[in-house]
């Protein structure tokens, strides 16, 4: 009953969504807790699909939780239509359309998407770094993220799909290999928001919620930035930025890379380079798969070709679904020379013990921030 009633209500609410698209959405938002924990809810209006009945009200989201007496829907709220055209403001309440968490936007990113599966005119393109797979240039076009705020309740639905920790800072002191992270901190992209709206004045838990954002009833969305979220994105800009995007699809499998320039240590008397990049893995078909290993190819600046191997990534080997379609993680990388590049290869098991492997879109290793200030994290 709460998928036959889902279906009737997202596929009405988000009807310019194309098709495949909603179905996987479908397939989050319909795993119950283990996949979020979300569900839409239409009461009284007839599926022809099952003959269950119920009315033509607004879809409405709804959370479960699990009690010792079983699961209980909660409302969340209402969704709003999704946007095809401009961007969602400051303030945005959202269903991430993969992983199934709550989410409120703080500010959007507007990067460079070099997409690999599209076939470029000769300008405008990005060259491939030596020794990459392949020879085509890649044409950039515009692409909107935004910064968001993870609801903490959520975090546990989907922690085995998508770091929580993800976005990770240089520490301000002497160890040039120290990392700390910002919990609950996200991107995500546009066509991965679904809004919705909510009569609560405090509907996303995380601590930095009402720190960052007022309730503003006058307003809509009615959450505006308080100073200290200007601040904060002002001081840390160079830190936070996601500029370019890179994606690749092979056999059905799309890898997506965001790489991020982290800032520079001195170790031992040389300047050590540090990056954070942000992988996400997405099946796009019906075939059931396994990631089994990544083979990466480091390239400096400096003149040095680094190659790694190893099983699965971030001790993890993912299983990539029809309901569980992508795995989200980020990772680390240093050089001892202002600039680089990586690519590779993930090894990619199917059912029947057959592998393939699926390609790593180059991306560059640029240290073009100003390094005059150490990052501040959420230093207020």
């Amino acid at each position: 009953m709460a998928a036959c009633a889902l279906r009737r209500g997202l596929l009405s609410t988000v009807s310019k969504y194309n098709k495949k698209h909603t179905q996987r959405v479908l397939s989050v938002l319909d795993s119950g807790g283990g996949g979020g924990g979300f569900e839409a809810f239409r009461p009284r209006l007839q599926c022809l699909a099952c003959g269950l009945s119920g009315s033509v009200q607004q879809a409405r989201l709804m959370s479960s939780r699990n009690r010792p007496e079983g699961k209980v829907l909660e409302t969340v709220g209402v969704f709003e239509a999704v946007k095809q055209h401009g961007k969602y403001e400051t303030g945005q309440l959202f269903l991430h359309s993969v992983f199934g968490y709550r989410g409120i936007v703080l500010f959007p990113w507007h990067a460079r998407l070099y997409d690999r599966d599209i076939t470029p005119p000769m300008s405008d393109s990005k060259p491939e770094p030596p020794g990459a797979h392949g020879s085509k240039e890649v044409k950039g076009k515009t692409h909107t993220y935004y910064q968001v705020l993870i609801d903490t309740r959520d975090c546990p639905h989907i922690s085995q799909r998508s770091q929580t920790e993800a976005v990770t800072f240089l520490a301000n002191h002497d160890d040039s290999r120290a990392l700390y992270a910002i919990p609950g901190l996200d991107y995500v992209s546009h066509e991965d928001i679904l809004p919705y709206n909510s009569t609560e004045q405090v509907p996303i838990q995380h601590e930095l919620f009402e720190r960052f954002l007022m309730f503003n009833p006058a307003k809509s969305p009615p959450f505006t930035a308080r100073d200290t979220l200007k601040a904060w994105q002002e001081k840390n800009h160079p830190w936070l930025e996601l500029s370019d995007v890179h994606r690749e699809t092979t056999e059905n499998i799309r890898v997506t890379v965001i790489p991020f320039y982290m800032g520079m240590r001195e170790a031992q008397n040389s300047h050590v380079y540090w990056w954070r990049y942000c992988i996400r893995l997405e099946n796009m078909g019906n075939e059931v798969v396994q990631l089994r290993e990544r083979h990466w190819r480091i390239f400096s600046l400096s003149g040095t070709l680094e190659t790694v191997r190893g099983r699965g990534v971030v001790g993890r080997e993912p299983v990539l679904s029809k309901e569980q379609p992508a795995f989200q993680y980020s990772s680390h990388v240093s050089l001892q020379a202002p600039s680089g590049h990586m690519w590779g290869t993930f090894r990619i098991e199917r059912t029947d013990g057959s592998h393939f492997d699926v390609r790593i879109p180059p991306f560059s290793l640029e240290s073009n921030k100003d390094d005059k200030a150490p990052p501040a994290g959420y230093t207020l």
